[in-house]
């Protein structure tokens, strides 16, 4: 078939890519190994993509790597396509140990993550491009993006030389749910951090001398709605840290939370309203509020009739895989990044399941259907 790959191949190229300890800062073994194997198909590879601040920072972790597979035949001028995948796996993601069971489902031994997020989108990838090397398929030019600290808000692509792409279109490998699924668009999110500063006293001798800043947080706290919203947008409070002892008024308290909203205005206008609750409420009472965050990575959608989604569309019959309506997701991934930088992108389904979880799964026959796809999206 022409767009038949190797299964037994694919299965011990993500066997091996699952083997690595390959947790977010800590992907130098598995970023080598994916080198090596793209220079063993031919592409040119570099890895002098990412500015020095990152690694300084981050010894443990590998640059991003950034690969040209030349095109070939009658489509070889036309244009480029960008795949991207991610090194790094979530915790506890030291250790795995993949097991491949009877029915051709693959599991960890329960104690970790598998690793498919996003060892599936890799595996796909390398196999895809070997797959179109030996067959001698037309295709252009082909880039390939491996980043790595992209479970960390995509800190990794964040630091990445986009000057090097040509492509205006890209296929992320990195979604669960069944091959021929793709997600248009993202949220932002927006890091949320919130210091109360307000005079620490002693709770039995001279409590008036005090000013509760954990009172204070409450109570401003009980004026925000939280979870997920009426427009779609979701804000959560996940950490509270502060006191001193249980005799002592709390002088400083310390909230941390997150805003996502695919509508990126609307991700400022809540955070800005949090902002100011907290500093309305901490003034009333005497106290301050410090409030500060990140913008982490920033929403997108990409329109149903843009080039890349029609792309994805054919590749995805050349292979028989029902393609799914276009699907939100609420997490972010590097096409994030891409999509700010003017290169329309989509997250592909990549054969994943109960991703961030010690109950991750993948199957061969899944596993085989993602890399038939990434090799009709070469192709096609």
């Amino acid at each position: 078939m022409r767009y038949s790959v190797d299964n037994d191949r694919l299965l011990q190229s993500f066997l091996k890519l699952t083997s690595f300890d390959s947790e977010s800062y800590g992907e130098r073994e598995v970023g080598e190994y994916v080198t090596a194997e793209l220079k063993k198909l031919g592409l040119q590879v570099r890895t002098d993509t990412t500015d020095a601040g990152f690694l300084e920072r981050h010894p443990g972790s590998y640059p991003n790597i950034y690969a040209v597979l030349p095109g070939t035949g009658e489509k070889k001028d036309e244009e480029p396509l960008l795949l991207a995948a991610h090194l790094d796996t979530v915790s506890p993601g030291r250790g795995k140990k993949a097991a491949v069971h009877g029915d051709g489902t693959i599991t960890s031994d329960g104690t970790t993550v598998l690793g498919a997020d996003d060892a599936a989108g890799i595996a796909s990838i390398l196999e895809a491009l070997a797959s179109a090397i030996e067959k001698g398929l037309s295709h252009p030019d082909i880039e390939v993006l491996i980043t790595p600290a992209e479970e960390t808000f995509c800190e990794g692509s964040e630091h990445f030389d986009y000057s090097l792409l040509r492509s205006k279109k890209a296929i992320v490998l990195d979604l669960d749910g069944p091959v021929g699924t793709a997600a248009n668009t993202a949220p932002t999110i927006l890091s949320l951090d919130i210091e109360i500063i307000g005079r620490a006293a002693h709770a039995g001798f001279a409590p008036e001398d005090g000013i509760n800043a954990l009172s204070i947080a409450v109570e401003a706290l009980s004026g925000l709605p939280v979870g997920r919203l009426a427009s779609g947008s979701t804000v959560n409070f996940g950490t509270i840290e502060g006191g001193t002892g249980k005799n002592i008024v709390p002088g400083r308290v310390r909230i941390t939370g997150e805003v996502r909203s695919h509508d990126h205005s609307e991700a400022l206008r809540r955070r800005d309203e949090i902002f100011a609750r907290f500093e309305e409420t901490a003034k009333k009472h005497g106290a301050k509020a410090v409030c500060g965050g990140k913008e982490h990575i920033r929403a997108y959608l990409v329109d149903e009739d843009a080039a890349i989604v029609k792309h994805f569309y054919r590749a995805a019959a050349a292979v028989g895989a029902e393609p799914g309506a276009l699907r939100k997701t609420y997490g972010g991934s590097d096409a994030n990044r891409l999509n700010e930088h003017g290169i329309e992108s989509l997250v592909a389904a990549c054969a994943m399941e109960n991703v961030h979880t010690t109950a991750e799964r993948t199957n061969i026959k899944e596993l085989a259907g993602a890399a038939e796809l990434t090799l009709a999206l070469i192709a096609e």
